[in-house]
């Protein structure tokens, strides 16, 4: 890491808290995932509609690790659809929508593909591509960017 580079870009743990206030989401945590180009948000029931007549999706998800008891419902207009492979090799077209994202006193505009992640420990991935020219990632350090 040059001098120019630490000045200037915040460093982020490999777990964070996050807000997405776009779709009512006031926490949560997202394993930063450099090896996963795009950031994936869970949502175990989608449907898509037009709203103006622009393609729209509404989904469902458990944002609390471990609890399916809380759901969150959300609207966002489609961004795209996209062929993404999962870690196990497995291709799937699923939904993009691009949302703000707040990590402590940062804000940024991250897509976000939507996937059942109810299996998975973290409801969120947050990939290289929301990352990059943003944050450094310290793969020892979690919540650098405060606990919500």
């Amino acid at each position: 890491m040059n001098k120019k580079t630490s000045k200037h870009i915040p460093i982020i743990g490999w777990r964070e808290w996050l807000v997405l206030p776009d779709l009512n989401i006031c926490k949560i945590k997202a394993k930063v995932d450099t090896g996963a180009r795009t950031s994936a948000l869970h949502a175990f029931w989608v449907d898509a509609y037009e709203k103006n007549h622009q393609p729209w999706i509404r989904f469902a998800i458990h944002p609390l690790q471990y609890n399916t008891d809380v759901v969150v419902e959300c609207d966002a207009p489609v961004k795209d659809r996209r062929m993404v492979t999962d870690s196990g090799g497995h291709k799937k077209r699923r939904y993009v929508i691009e949302t703000m994202v707040n990590m402590g006193s940062r804000a940024f505009a991250a897509e976000l593909t939507l996937t059942d992640r109810d299996t998975m420990r973290f409801r969120m991935l947050l990939g290289r591509t929301a990352i990059k020219g943003r944050f450094l990632v310290d793969s020892g350090a979690s919540y650098l960017h405060g606990k919500l």
